[in-house]
Protein backbone atom coordinates (compact mmCIF):
# COMPACT_ATOMS: atom_id res chain seq x y z
CA UNK A 1 0.00 0.00 0.00
CA UNK A 2 1.32 3.44 -0.95
CA UNK A 3 1.79 5.49 2.24
CA UNK A 4 -0.14 8.71 2.67
CA UNK A 5 2.87 10.31 4.31
CA UNK A 6 6.50 9.58 3.48
CA UNK A 7 9.24 11.36 5.41
CA UNK A 8 12.79 10.79 4.23
CA UNK A 9 16.05 11.97 5.81
CA UNK A 10 14.35 14.81 7.64
CA UNK A 11 16.72 17.15 9.43
CA UNK A 12 15.64 20.16 11.50
CA UNK A 13 18.17 22.62 12.80
CA UNK A 14 17.14 25.65 14.84
CA UNK A 15 18.96 28.96 14.77
CA UNK A 16 21.27 28.96 17.76
CA UNK A 17 22.99 32.34 17.62
CA UNK A 18 26.70 31.88 18.16
CA UNK A 19 26.36 28.16 18.87
CA UNK A 20 27.35 27.11 15.37
CA UNK A 21 28.15 23.59 16.54
CA UNK A 22 24.73 22.98 18.07
CA UNK A 23 23.44 19.55 16.94
CA UNK A 24 20.19 19.39 14.92
CA UNK A 25 16.91 18.93 16.79
CA UNK A 26 16.01 16.18 14.32
CA UNK A 27 18.65 14.21 12.45
CA UNK A 28 17.99 12.01 9.41
CA UNK A 29 14.50 10.81 10.39
CA UNK A 30 12.52 8.65 7.95
CA UNK A 31 9.00 7.32 8.56
CA UNK A 32 5.77 6.35 6.78
CA UNK A 33 2.11 6.61 7.72
CA UNK A 34 -0.49 4.61 5.77
CA UNK A 35 -4.21 5.22 5.53
CA UNK A 36 -6.12 4.16 8.62
CA UNK A 37 -3.13 3.28 10.80
CA UNK A 38 -2.02 4.80 14.08
CA UNK A 39 1.73 5.35 14.23
CA UNK A 40 3.02 6.16 17.70
CA UNK A 41 5.99 8.53 17.97
CA UNK A 42 7.56 8.16 21.38
CA UNK A 43 10.57 9.55 23.21
CA UNK A 44 11.65 11.65 26.13
CA UNK A 45 11.02 15.38 26.26
CA UNK A 46 13.24 17.29 23.85
CA UNK A 47 13.93 14.36 21.52
CA UNK A 48 12.41 16.12 18.48
CA UNK A 49 8.87 14.73 18.38
CA UNK A 50 7.07 18.09 18.33
CA UNK A 51 9.59 19.53 15.87
CA UNK A 52 8.63 16.77 13.43
CA UNK A 53 4.93 17.51 13.93
CA UNK A 54 5.40 21.23 13.26
CA UNK A 55 7.51 20.51 10.18
CA UNK A 56 4.82 18.25 8.73
CA UNK A 57 2.26 21.06 8.98
CA UNK A 58 4.63 23.74 7.71
CA UNK A 59 4.50 25.55 11.05
CA UNK A 60 8.22 26.15 11.51
CA UNK A 61 9.37 29.63 10.60
CA UNK A 62 12.12 29.66 7.98
CA UNK A 63 13.83 32.36 10.00
CA UNK A 64 13.89 30.11 13.05
CA UNK A 65 14.49 26.65 11.65
CA UNK A 66 16.20 25.04 8.67
CA UNK A 67 14.29 22.00 7.43
CA UNK A 68 15.87 19.68 4.87
CA UNK A 69 15.07 16.25 3.49
CA UNK A 70 11.73 15.23 2.03
CA UNK A 71 8.15 15.29 3.34
CA UNK A 72 5.85 13.79 0.72
CA UNK A 73 2.08 13.81 1.12
CA UNK A 74 0.28 11.62 -1.43
CA UNK A 75 3.39 11.99 -3.58
CA UNK A 76 3.55 15.79 -3.24
CA UNK A 77 6.67 17.34 -1.67
CA UNK A 78 5.36 19.57 1.10
CA UNK A 79 8.70 21.30 1.61
CA UNK A 80 8.39 22.69 -1.93
CA UNK A 81 4.84 24.01 -1.43
CA UNK A 82 4.34 27.77 -1.08
CA UNK A 83 2.71 29.05 2.11
CA UNK A 84 -0.65 29.38 0.32
CA UNK A 85 -0.55 25.71 -0.65
CA UNK A 86 0.16 24.65 2.93
CA UNK A 87 -2.74 26.78 4.20
CA UNK A 88 -5.11 24.96 1.84
CA UNK A 89 -3.82 21.56 2.91
CA UNK A 90 -3.59 22.29 6.65
CA UNK A 91 -6.93 21.47 8.29
CA UNK A 92 -8.41 19.99 5.12
CA UNK A 93 -6.11 17.02 4.44
CA UNK A 94 -3.81 17.05 7.47
CA UNK A 95 -4.96 18.36 10.85
CA UNK A 96 -3.24 18.82 14.17
CA UNK A 97 -4.39 18.36 17.75
CA UNK A 98 -2.20 20.38 20.11
CA UNK A 99 -1.27 19.42 23.64
CA UNK A 100 -2.81 22.60 25.08
CA UNK A 101 -6.34 23.38 23.78
CA UNK A 102 -5.72 27.05 24.51
CA UNK A 103 -3.24 27.10 21.61
CA UNK A 104 -5.99 26.26 19.13
CA UNK A 105 -9.06 27.95 20.64
CA UNK A 106 -9.93 31.64 20.64
CA UNK A 107 -11.15 32.84 24.06
CA UNK A 108 -13.66 35.23 22.46
CA UNK A 109 -15.48 32.87 20.08
CA UNK A 110 -18.20 30.35 20.87
CA UNK A 111 -17.04 26.79 20.34
CA UNK A 112 -19.54 25.94 17.60
CA UNK A 113 -18.30 28.93 15.60
CA UNK A 114 -14.68 27.87 16.06
CA UNK A 115 -15.42 24.50 14.46
CA UNK A 116 -17.61 26.12 11.80
CA UNK A 117 -14.79 28.50 10.92
CA UNK A 118 -12.57 25.56 9.92
CA UNK A 119 -15.31 24.26 7.61
CA UNK A 120 -15.94 27.71 6.17
CA UNK A 121 -12.25 28.10 5.32
CA UNK A 122 -12.03 24.83 3.39
CA UNK A 123 -15.48 24.25 1.86
CA UNK A 124 -17.97 26.10 -0.31
CA UNK A 125 -20.72 25.83 2.31
CA UNK A 126 -22.41 28.94 3.65
CA UNK A 127 -22.12 29.93 7.31
CA UNK A 128 -25.46 28.37 8.30
CA UNK A 129 -24.46 25.04 6.76
CA UNK A 130 -21.05 25.20 8.42
CA UNK A 131 -22.61 25.80 11.85
CA UNK A 132 -24.99 22.87 11.38
CA UNK A 133 -22.11 20.57 10.38
CA UNK A 134 -20.04 21.89 13.28
CA UNK A 135 -22.77 20.84 15.70
CA UNK A 136 -22.76 17.37 14.14
CA UNK A 137 -18.98 17.06 14.53
CA UNK A 138 -19.13 18.24 18.15
CA UNK A 139 -21.69 15.49 18.81
CA UNK A 140 -19.38 13.01 17.05
CA UNK A 141 -16.63 13.74 19.58
CA UNK A 142 -19.00 13.17 22.49
CA UNK A 143 -20.12 16.66 23.45
CA UNK A 144 -23.81 16.85 24.41
CA UNK A 145 -26.06 18.37 21.75
CA UNK A 146 -27.18 21.29 23.93
CA UNK A 147 -27.13 25.01 23.37
CA UNK A 148 -25.12 25.36 26.58
CA UNK A 149 -22.25 23.42 25.01
CA UNK A 150 -22.52 24.76 21.47
CA UNK A 151 -22.72 28.41 22.50
CA UNK A 152 -20.16 28.20 25.31
CA UNK A 153 -16.85 30.00 25.30
CA UNK A 154 -13.75 27.86 25.97
CA UNK A 155 -13.33 29.07 29.56
CA UNK A 156 -16.83 27.78 30.33
CA UNK A 157 -15.86 24.19 29.50
CA UNK A 158 -13.73 21.67 31.34
CA UNK A 159 -10.26 20.73 30.11
CA UNK A 160 -11.56 17.47 28.67
CA UNK A 161 -14.39 19.26 26.86
CA UNK A 162 -11.99 21.83 25.40
CA UNK A 163 -9.78 19.04 24.08
CA UNK A 164 -12.84 17.49 22.41
CA UNK A 165 -13.54 20.83 20.72
CA UNK A 166 -9.97 20.85 19.39
CA UNK A 167 -10.48 17.30 18.14
CA UNK A 168 -13.72 18.41 16.46
CA UNK A 169 -11.78 21.16 14.69
CA UNK A 170 -9.28 18.58 13.49
CA UNK A 171 -11.99 16.20 12.25
CA UNK A 172 -14.30 18.81 10.74
CA UNK A 173 -13.08 18.54 7.14
CA UNK A 174 -12.58 14.78 7.35
CA UNK A 175 -8.79 14.87 6.88
CA UNK A 176 -6.86 11.76 5.95
CA UNK A 177 -4.26 12.33 8.69
CA UNK A 178 -4.37 13.79 12.19
CA UNK A 179 -1.13 14.70 13.93
CA UNK A 180 -1.88 14.49 17.65
CA UNK A 181 0.83 16.05 19.83
CA UNK A 182 0.51 14.76 23.43
CA UNK A 183 -3.31 15.02 23.21
CA UNK A 184 -3.90 13.72 26.75
CA UNK A 185 -1.01 15.39 28.57
CA UNK A 186 -2.99 18.32 29.97
CA UNK A 187 -5.97 16.21 31.12
CA UNK A 188 -6.82 14.62 34.44
CA UNK A 189 -6.98 10.82 34.61
CA UNK A 190 -10.72 10.57 33.97
CA UNK A 191 -10.66 12.98 31.01
CA UNK A 192 -7.59 11.19 29.63
CA UNK A 193 -9.35 7.82 29.73
CA UNK A 194 -12.48 9.29 28.13
CA UNK A 195 -10.42 10.77 25.31
CA UNK A 196 -8.67 7.42 24.76
CA UNK A 197 -12.04 5.69 24.46
CA UNK A 198 -13.12 8.34 21.95
CA UNK A 199 -9.95 7.97 19.88
CA UNK A 200 -10.35 4.19 19.90
CA UNK A 201 -13.89 4.57 18.57
CA UNK A 202 -12.78 6.98 15.85
CA UNK A 203 -10.03 4.54 14.89
CA UNK A 204 -12.60 1.75 14.50
CA UNK A 205 -15.25 3.80 12.71
CA UNK A 206 -13.22 6.01 10.36
CA UNK A 207 -10.29 5.56 8.02
CA UNK A 208 -8.37 8.51 9.43
CA UNK A 209 -4.66 7.92 10.03
CA UNK A 210 -3.08 9.26 13.21
CA UNK A 211 0.51 10.18 13.98
CA UNK A 212 0.27 9.90 17.76
CA UNK A 213 3.01 11.79 19.58
CA UNK A 214 3.10 10.77 23.22
CA UNK A 215 5.71 9.81 25.78
CA UNK A 216 3.00 7.84 27.62
CA UNK A 217 3.28 4.08 27.19
CA UNK A 218 -0.35 3.73 28.32
CA UNK A 219 -1.59 6.00 25.54
CA UNK A 220 0.51 4.22 22.93
CA UNK A 221 -0.54 0.79 24.22
CA UNK A 222 -4.21 1.59 23.67
CA UNK A 223 -3.91 3.12 20.21
CA UNK A 224 -0.66 2.55 18.31
CA UNK A 225 -0.41 -0.06 15.56
CA UNK A 226 3.25 0.73 15.02
CA UNK A 227 5.71 2.48 17.29
CA UNK A 228 8.71 4.70 16.57
CA UNK A 229 11.05 5.50 19.45
CA UNK A 230 13.31 8.56 19.28
CA UNK A 231 16.30 9.69 21.30
CA UNK A 232 18.21 12.96 20.84
CA UNK A 233 16.69 13.66 17.44
CA UNK A 234 17.17 10.20 15.97
CA UNK A 235 15.04 7.07 15.59
CA UNK A 236 16.52 4.29 17.69
CA UNK A 237 13.87 1.60 17.14
CA UNK A 238 10.62 1.04 15.26
CA UNK A 239 8.20 -1.78 14.55
CA UNK A 240 4.76 -3.08 15.45
CA UNK A 241 3.67 -2.18 18.96
CA UNK A 242 3.20 -5.82 19.91
CA UNK A 243 6.66 -6.76 18.64
CA UNK A 244 8.39 -3.91 20.45
CA UNK A 245 6.42 -4.47 23.64
CA UNK A 246 7.33 -8.16 23.75
CA UNK A 247 10.89 -7.91 22.43
CA UNK A 248 12.28 -4.36 22.81
CA UNK A 249 15.77 -4.10 21.38
CA UNK A 250 16.85 -0.67 22.62
CA UNK A 251 17.30 0.23 26.32
CA UNK A 252 15.15 3.36 25.92
CA UNK A 253 12.30 1.30 24.45
CA UNK A 254 12.47 -1.11 27.39
CA UNK A 255 12.43 1.78 29.86
CA UNK A 256 9.58 3.66 28.22
CA UNK A 257 7.36 0.61 27.72
CA UNK A 258 7.90 -0.76 31.21
CA UNK A 259 4.77 0.93 32.63
CA UNK A 260 2.69 -0.41 29.74
CA UNK A 261 2.88 -3.83 31.37
CA UNK A 262 0.22 -2.66 33.84
CA UNK A 263 -2.02 -1.32 31.07
CA UNK A 264 -5.15 -3.36 30.25
CA UNK A 265 -5.49 -4.69 26.71
CA UNK A 266 -6.76 -1.97 24.38
CA UNK A 267 -10.01 -3.83 23.65
CA UNK A 268 -10.80 -3.86 27.37
CA UNK A 269 -10.43 -0.13 27.96
CA UNK A 270 -13.96 0.82 26.90
CA UNK A 271 -15.38 -1.97 29.05
CA UNK A 272 -13.46 -0.71 32.09
CA UNK A 273 -14.68 2.83 31.53
CA UNK A 274 -18.32 1.69 31.45
CA UNK A 275 -18.07 -0.56 34.51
Amino acid sequence: MQPLLEVRNLKIRYSAGDQAGCPPAVADVSLNVAAGEVVGLMGESGCGKTSIALALLGLLSKDRAQVTGSIRWRGKNLLALPASGMRKLRGAEISMVFQEPEQALSPVMRVVDQVAEVLHAHTNSNWKECRAEAQHVLEQVGLPATSRIFTAYPHQLSGGQRQRVVLAQALACRPALIVADEPTASLDTRSQNELLVLLQRLKRETSVAILLISHSSEVQAHLADRLIVMEQGEIVEQGSFEQMFRHPAHPLTRTMLRSAAATPPRENLAVEMVS
